[in-house]
């Protein structure tokens, strides 16, 4: 049976009754979107204004050594076309190239640029002064206490980074 009172969760703009199940992904997921938003604010003040969530994620599955649209989809969690369209804009906004792969000709290899792996380094850096700015508002060891409890409930496997695929149902 269907409480039709808890059928639309959201309504109540955040101001729901602590302790209730639907709360706490919500404000994980509240939490996760004020960081990236921030990130995301302050790379485009350092000089990448066209980085985008998408594409943080997609630089990071290409990684150092580089890989093919279907092991960027795969890591992603989506289609290889999807993939592919992001490298497409990856290489358009000049984060990415793409080079033959020297074991297989057949293959073409994505590598970030230093453009990308600057982006990526600066994306490092400004994650460490926001978990420091959450550890100035809600104490460190607080802070502290939140990682840990997080790594207990998630999965061995929690960092993935098919969370874009997974969004979107692909």
């Amino acid at each position: 049976m269907i409480d039709d009172k808890k059928v639309n969760q959201v309504v109540d703009g955040g101001k729901g009754v602590p302790g209730r199940g639907y709360e706490l992904p919500l404000l994980l997921f509240a939490g996760f979107r004020s960081l990236i938003d921030r990130l995301h604010v302050e790379l485009a003040r350092q000089g990448h204004p066209d980085v985008r969530p998408a594409h943080g994620f997609a630089m990071q599955a290409i990684g150092i050594d580089g890989a093919t649209a279907s092991e960027v989809g795969r890591r992603l969690g989506v289609s290889k076309q999807a993939a592919g369209k992001t490298v497409d804009r990856l290489v358009a906004l000049g984060y990415a190239v793409r080079a033959d792969d020297p074991s297989d000709a057949r293959r073409k290899l994505v590598h970030l640029t230093p453009h990308g792996l600057d982006a990526l380094s600066r994306s490092a850096a400004i994650f460490d002064e926001l978990r420091a700015d959450w550890a100035r508002k809600l104490g460190a060891d607080r802070v502290t206490d939140i990682e840990q409890a997080l790594r207990s409930v998630a999965p061995a496997d929690a960092f993935r980074l098919d969370a874009a695929g997974w969004f979107g149902g692909a």
